[in-house]
């Protein structure tokens, strides 16, 4: 098992995710993203929110960038334009 970490990425913002998650690879940890951006994405119509972050910059356990998941990408396809 390896910790990820998941920042979260508004505008020119960055959040940054002091905790990380354990999970078992990297594909695991894009799974997690994908999960958390719906939660999110979810959460902000519910409350009305006016902005929401852009997308999840995905880090291994010694700091290194290994993805970025924008959240459009995990909107349905007829949102996502």
């Amino acid at each position: 098992m390896a910790r990820f970490y998941f920042h979260l990425r508004e505008m020119d913002q960055l959040v940054t995710d002091d905790e990380g998650v354990e999970l078992p690879d990297q594909s695991a940890a894009l799974r997690e993203a994908q999960r958390g951006a719906r939660d999110l994405l979810a959460d902000a119509i519910k409350t009305g929110k006016d902005t929401v972050p852009d997308a999840f910059v995905i880090a291994d356990e010694q700091g290194r960038e290994i993805a970025t998941l924008l959240f459009e990408t995990v909107l349905p396809k007829p949102l996502n334009k």
